[in-house]
C-alpha cells in the first residue's frame, strides 16, 4: 500500500506500463515464431517439391514484419539493442540455411 499520493500514482503507472510491455513482448515473440514456422513450411515445400515460390514469399513477408517489430522494441528499450540485433541475425541465418545459401 503506497504511503503517499505520488507513490500511488507511480504504482498505477508501473502496473499499466508492465501490462503494456508484457503485451508488446508477447506480440514480438509471435512475430518471431511466425518467421520460424514460415521457414519450416518453406523447407517442407522444398522437400516435397511443392509451391516454393509462395512459401518463400511468406518467409520474406514474415521476416519483414518481424524485423520492424524487433527494431522498434530495441529502440524503445523493451529489449536490449544487442538482443534485437542478435535475434534478427539468427532469423536471417535460419532463412539462409533453409534456402541453402549458407
Amino acid at each position: 500500500m503506497p504511503n503517499s499520493a505520488s507513490a500511488g500514482k507511480r504504482l498505477r503507472q508501473n502496473h499499466s506500463r508492465r501490462d503494456a510491455n508484457r503485451a508488446t513482448r508477447s506480440k514480438l515473440r509471435t512475430y518471431i515464431r511466425r518467421v520460424q514456422e514460415a521457414t519450416e513450411a518453406y523447407e517442407a515445400a522444398v522437400a516435397e517439391n511443392g509451391d516454393t515460390d509462395a512459401a518463400l514469399a511468406t518467409v520474406n513477408e514474415a521476416y519483414r514484419d518481424a524485423q520492424v517489430k524487433i527494431d522498434k522494441a530495441g529502440a524503445k528499450s523493451l529489449i536490449h539493442k544487442n538482443k534485437a540485433a542478435r535475434t534478427k541475425s539468427r532469423l536471417q541465418k535460419m532463412i539462409k540455411k533453409a534456402k541453402g545459401i549458407a
